[in-house]
């Protein structure tokens, strides 16, 4: 690949309050997007332009988080600032088997005027990249007429301008208007993406498939043939039938868990990072297990950079 690869990620970005079990409290920046759009940079470095796209807010914390997303060399060119509302946030506490609890505080965040800042739909910001990348979360905080053209937009430019769409499924019931409402709208996403990247307990959530099985099937049914779909500790498992990727290989486990936070993210990143380096899909899935696996061994969802660097960068 080389350096004319531009990829924008889409979403909410967040302000992140950490509990530890010591009770202790940290603050952070971090959403489901971002977190993908910084482990993928960190993995490609100058092979690729990453940008990030989202509203922020007239409050003290968004200039920081702006500053943050630009410390990890990513172009925040694409954000908007709202001139009446304030950036999200959680917090997060996880107990000891790193297993975390959110609390959220994001109903009103900025993010959900995005691409509606001046109250007309304004896609042209993503006019100038070839990998376009969101989740259900990105479409669950837009206005449903928002929402529906934004799905629109990303279909009239995957198909005029060959830009490819990768999508996740993550999904927040408690973001929706309702279930029925959630599925609708992440069918159709699904029916527009070039590189999928599912996970097994959102699907089953979401659909009612009654295992695995039922979800590749309808998956399939959808026209998807590329990416992988999330299984947790048990390891990734390819979606492109022909692949070679051997279904029964088996991942490595995590060195220790201290909180899952942005396991699925990372696992993206480091799958997007190798992907799009035009990695086999063996080395791809490899790649988002090993980065997935490192990044739950650190609280909160953004490793630290000097704990990053220390280690060697996951890979295949």
């Amino acid at each position: 690949m080389n350096h004319t690869n531009k990829i924008i990620c889409i979403g909410e970005a967040m302000i992140e309050l950490s509990l530890s079990t010591d009770s202790s409290l940290s603050l952070g920046f971090a959403g489901d997007t971002l977190n993908t759009a910084i482990y993928l940079k960190r993995l490609m470095g100058k092979d690729a332009e990453v940008a990030y796209c989202t509203t922020l807010g007239n409050d003290p914390l968004s200039p920081k988080l702006t500053d943050f997303i630009e410390s990890e060399s990513i172009s925040t060119a694409p954000i908007r600032y709202s001139l009446d509302k304030t950036v999200g946030l959680y917090a997060i506490s996880t107990d000891s088997s790193g297993e975390r609890t959110f609390s959220y505080w994001r109903s009103d965040s900025a993010a959900r005027t995005l691409f509606n800042e001046t109250g007309s739909p304004d896609f042209s910001r993503l006019e100038d990249f070839n990998t376009i990348y969101f989740s259900a979360i990105t479409l669950a905080i837009l206005p449903a007429n928002v929402r529906t053209a934004f799905l629109d937009e990303l279909d009239a430019i995957r198909r005029n301008k060959n830009t490819t769409i990768v999508f996740d499924s993550n999904y927040r019931p408690a973001l929706w208007e309702s279930e029925a409402v959630a599925r609708e709208t992440v069918a159709r996403a699904w029916r527009i993406t070039d590189i999928a990247l599912p996970s097994v307990d959102d699907e089953i959530a979401l659909f009612g498939d009654k295992n695995e099985s039922a979800v590749l099937e309808r998956l399939q049914q959808y026209g998807i043939n590329n990416g992988a779909l999330k299984r947790g500790e048990t390891g990734p498992l390819s979606l492109n039938s022909n692949s070679g990727a051997d279904p029964k290989t088996r991942y490595p486990a995590a060195i220790q868990v201290l909180d899952t936070t942005a396991a699925g993210d990372s696992f993206n990143g480091g799958y997007l990072s190798a992907a799009l380096a035009g990695k086999s899909d063996s080395e791809s899935l490899m790649s988002g297990h090993n980065c997935a696996s490192m990044v739950v061994g650190f609280r909160g969802a953004i490793v630290p950079k000097d704990d990053w660097s220390a280690r060697s960068k996951p890979d295949t």
